[in-house]
């Protein structure tokens, strides 16, 4: 059987996106430096940025 919380596990440095686009804590990332995240040089940002678009699918 699947663990329940697996997504919770997945998130292994929480707040991170947030550090590197310059937002604060609490605030939500806005849509277009999201996107534009999504497609960086930087690997490791843009696959923070495409799995926090992948989250938010998840709230609906």
């Amino acid at each position: 059987m699947a663990n329940k919380n697996f997504i919770a596990g997945a998130i292994k440095h929480p707040g991170a996106l947030h550090r590197e686009l310059g937002v604060k804590k609490g605030e939500k990332i806005p849509e277009k430096k999201l996107k534009k995240a999504e497609h960086s040089k930087n690997k490791k940002l843009a696959k923070r940025a495409r799995f926090a678009e992948e989250l938010k699918s998840f709230r609906k």
